[in-house]
């Protein structure tokens, strides 16, 4: 039986981001040091060795326009499809783009951590399945978070009979039915995080704790990790 990890597979990060946010209205586009979030975390990716492209996954309705534009604008390829079935705009944009295995990241997290997505990957490709991810049992802050899965199980999805919920959440159905998929939970121990610890865009509170995480850390042509936001937080956060 030939591994996983031997096959020559399209690994495909599709970015869901939308401007529409009950508590903080266009988050993807505020600005942190002269960049959008959207940037930040596009930047970050790129720093990511197992990923071969990257997708920004929006709707197609006029407000999410300007996620569109800034995408083209960067280089990268932007999907849009539905605004509230977002299980079917993943499915339709790893079919266009012929992603075989499919990372998927938030747009509420610019403090992504490449180098965790990498061993995410490379766990999920090592062990098989279905679906791996660094949240079913937390060892990282909220907001340092991946998910993968692989396109077959992708299709399965979004060809059942589902309740809207589970199209708006993408991957809610597997986390919730274990025992119908083949889930793999990536943990780390190096580093003794607080779990409850907010490094996620939600809030103007959030907003205001990672612009100054990067006002401390951000240096252009270098990649801060999570090792050094745990170092910062541990010596004292300067406000």
């Amino acid at each position: 039986m030939t591994n996983i990890a031997e096959k020559n597979l399209k690994i495909l990060a599709i970015v869901q981001a939308r401007m529409g946010s009950t508590r903080l209205p266009g988050k993807v586009l505020k600005k942190i040091l002269g960049k959008t979030v959207l940037e930040h975390i596009i930047e970050r990716l790129n720093y990511a060795e197992k990923i071969n492209q990257i997708i920004v996954a929006t709707s197609t309705i006029k407000e999410n326009d300007p996620i569109d534009r800034l995408a083209r604008m960067k280089g990268i390829s932007c999907f849009r499809g539905d605004e509230d079935d977002v299980l079917n705009r993943f499915y339709r944009a790893a079919l266009q783009y012929k992603g075989d295995i499919v990372v998927r990241i938030t747009g509420d997290c610019p403090l992504v951590d490449p180098f965790v997505v990498d061993k995410i990957i490379d766990y999920h490709l090592s062990h098989g399945g279905d679906y791996t991810s660094n949240t079913i049992k937390r060892t990282f802050p909220r907001g340092i978070v991946a998910e993968v899965f692989t396109f077959d199980v992708l299709k399965r999805l979004c060809q059942m009979e589902l309740d809207p919920a589970y199209r708006e959440h993408v991957t809610q159905y597997i986390i919730h039915n274990p025992e119908n998929f083949k889930i793999n939970s990536f943990t780390q121990e190096e580093i003794p995080f607080d779990t409850n610890w907010r490094w996620v865009l939600d809030t103007q509170a959030d907003y205001e704790f990672i612009q100054n995480i990067f006002s401390q850390l951000y240096r252009k042509g270098h990649l801060f990790r999570i090792e050094d936001i745990f170092n910062l937080i541990s010596n004292g956060l300067k406000e």
